[in-house]
């Protein structure tokens, strides 16, 4: 189950598979382009720093601006 698109972003694939929201714990869809993880039900987007998820609230954007 192997996605070499994903893999060619920095990002393990594996670690998008079971990263969730810590906020809702709700699934996370990721956007290649923005480099970001979007949680629809908390309206945030994580931002992903040089392959790393940064998976913390206060560092989300709101997708409500």
């Amino acid at each position: 189950m192997s996605e070499d698109n994903s893999a060619s972003s920095g990002v393990d694939p594996k670690l998008l598979e079971i990263l969730v929201c810590p906020l809702t714990k709700g699934p996370l869809r990721y956007d290649r382009e923005a480099e970001e993880l979007i949680s629809e039900q908390a309206r945030l987007a994580y931002p992903i720093r040089e392959g790393i998820p940064i998976m913390l609230v206060d560092e989300a954007r709101s997708l409500d601006d």
